[in-house]
């Protein structure tokens, strides 16, 4: 992991693209702002992450349904 410290109003570039600017500190928060081109994703990780297992579950069914169609079909 790269770590960098940066003060309020200064940012990173993440490629040539990705800008994340530190808006704001507010106690134990960060306020940061992101620019970056409209096809990339941005998410919190959490949501992220839900999104990915949701995902996973769907990819689950949809394999658990293929197999109960193909057994159906042998009946």
């Amino acid at each position: 992991m790269l770590v960098l410290t940066r003060k309020k109003n200064e940012s990173i570039m993440i490629g040539d693209s990705i800008e994340i600017k530190v808006l704001a500190i507010e106690g134990e928060q960060i306020k940061l702002g992101i620019i970056a081109p409209k096809h990339i994703d941005v998410y919190r990780k959490e949501i992220y992450t839900a999104i990915q297992e949701e995902n996973k579950q769907a990819a689950d069914v949809s394999t658990n349904l293929l197999q109960q169609l193909k057994n159906n079909k042998k009946n």
